[in-house]
């Protein structure tokens, strides 16, 4: 199995348990073939962005239980399809990130200096040695 790692290069943590989230539902914002929307974004929904969400067809409110999903709500971490998170951040509504949880496959559609203005985490200082 290969090492998955995330936006800064170390080894991708999970996202969330509860709500179980991730394409393969293990937790983590991990991707593969199987995954064409690649859900690689580990974010915090907020309002706005759940809101955004629905006006662009993609309903994580509303719970569906013959999937097993209870529907989100503000503060729930989920894998987001990077494709819509960056469509929200060019809205000005995307919701805060977490960068160790948010795999590396997102800087190919998405800058690491954009992840980083949305980070809850910590981001490195690139001027210490």
């Amino acid at each position: 199995m290969a090492l998955n790692l995330n936006v800064l290069g170390g080894e991708l943590r999970a996202c969330c348990f509860d709500p179980i989230t991730g394409f393969y539902r293990d937790g983590s914002c991990r991707t593969g073939e199987e995954d064409p929307g690649t859900h690689v974004v580990c974010a915090r929904m907020t309002v706005e962005f759940l809101n955004f969400s629905v006006e662009r067809g993609n309903d994580l409110v509303t719970p569906r239980p013959q999937w097993r999903f209870k529907g989100l709500k503000p503060g729930d971490r989920w894998c987001l399809c990077v494709l819509r998170w960056k469509e929200a951040y060019e809205a000005g509504c995307a919701p805060p990130i977490v960068l160790a949880a948010t795999h590396e496959r997102a800087l190919d559609f998405v800058s690491l200096e954009a992840l980083k203005r949305h980070a809850l985490d910590a981001v490195p200082d690139e001027e210490s040695p």
